[in-house]
């Protein structure tokens, strides 16, 4: 199961500063708009330490972090679903993505222009970038709904996608993204305005304020942007300081970041935020040939787990050795963990935990 973040914001909010720093590329970084011609994307691997004790133990030749994808789309502005500025092209690009990383400028700088030649004010550029995605996703119901309105008269088992369609019209209309009225749909309805309809505004949404260095330090300023986005979950990164990062080792990183009272890097706090919005977790396999992390939603079974390498993991499940990461870690080895009655075999039925070390039974 792959991850993959769009980063969407107005031009010139520090977006391809922050992408740069994320996955450690070195794409133009201009200061005006539509630096980004191209979507540009990076596969970065998520920070896990586990990985590397887990090895020391099995001896693996190997270690194969679980990957986060970052795709920077190119800003949008006032009029993007229109064809304004590169237009839709780009709002396509965020329809393949997981989720939405909406960047949104918290920084004052004159020597960086804004797009609207007025000073930066986070709620009216959230508003504005809302608003876009809102009107693509009406674009897209208006040209569905007729159709279905005609399929519903041969097909009666169709009306009840018909009273989706016209209770997303009627949010959308009324400038609410979906994700912020899931409340409102059962699952079915959920995975059908994902899937066969592929709504931007179903898509989880992060916003990643990109505030200037002193705000790191100001916790009321950070609640007062917090409180603009909330539910929706909120990090607080500085793009130059993130950029800067990526010239230090370990050591001086963590340095840094605590002098500003910051315990985790954007690209931390950025997964984090991911795996808790998206509901996911990862589990570990481990041996002689790697040490491995693989992505699962939370709640999923052991065989769903399985299948995340093979599907003929899933179709062959047998049953699950399973021992919890810290035991082993204690235990000192696989065979001390056996000894002690930490490893045990799970079925069918058995739903995975975070720090499950997994090796699966199956038949093909």
């Amino acid at each position: 199961m792959s991850l993959s973040i769009g980063i969407v914001g107005l031009p010139n909010v520090g977006k391809s500063t922050l992408f740069n720093a994320l996955t450690n590329n070195n794409i133009l970084a201009a200061n005006y708009p539509f630096a980004t011609i191209e979507p540009n994307t990076g596969s970065v691997p998520i920070p896990d330490d586990r990985l590397h004790k887990l090895a020391e133990i099995y001896q693996s030749k190997k270690i194969i972090p679980a990957t986060v994808t970052f795709v920077d789309i190119a800003g949008l502005v006032a009029g993007a679903s229109k064809g304004e500025g590169l237009g839709n092209q780009f709002l396509a690009n965020i329809r393949s993505c997981n989720a939405i990383a909406h960047v949104v400028r918290a920084f004052d700088d004159s020597n960086v222009t804004h797009v609207d030649e007025q000073s930066a004010s986070p709620e009216r550029d959230i508003d504005t970038i809302n608003t876009e995605l809102v009107l693509a996703d009406i674009e897209t119901v208006e040209k569905r709904k007729p159709k279905l309105e005609k399929e519903v008269t041969a097909n009666k088992n169709l009306q009840p996608f018909l009273e989706t369609i016209t209770k997303i019209h009627k949010l959308l209309d009324e400038n609410t993204p979906l994700h912020a009225a899931t409340d409102s749909f059962n699952p079915e309805e959920i995975e059908w305005i994902t899937k066969e309809l592929q709504l931007i505004t179903i898509k989880p949404v992060i916003y990643v304020f990109n505030v200037g260095e002193q705000t790191l330090t100001n916790r009321q300023k950070m609640d007062e942007l917090q409180k603009l986005v909330a539910p929706s979950q909120a990090i607080f990164v500085c793009a130059k300081l993130e950029h800067e990062l990526q010239s230090l080792d370990e050591a001086d990183r963590i340095e840094l970041l605590q002098s500003y009272g910051v315990k985790e890097s954007g690209l931390v706090q950025l997964i984090h935020a991911a795996y808790d919005t998206l509901k996911l977790q990862s589990y570990l396999t481990a041996g002689e040939k790697e040490t491995r992390a693989w992505t699962i939603r939370q709640g999923a079974t052991a065989p769903e787990a399985a299948g995340v390498i093979h599907t003929d993991f899933q179709r062959g499940f047998i049953a699950a050795q399973v021992v919890d990461y810290n035991d082993l870690i204690v235990a000192g080895s696989e065979s001390a963990a056996k000894n002690a009655g930490k490893v045990r075999t799970e079925g069918k039925d058995y739903v995975m935990q975070p720090n499950d070390v997994v090796e699966f039974r199956f038949n093909t």
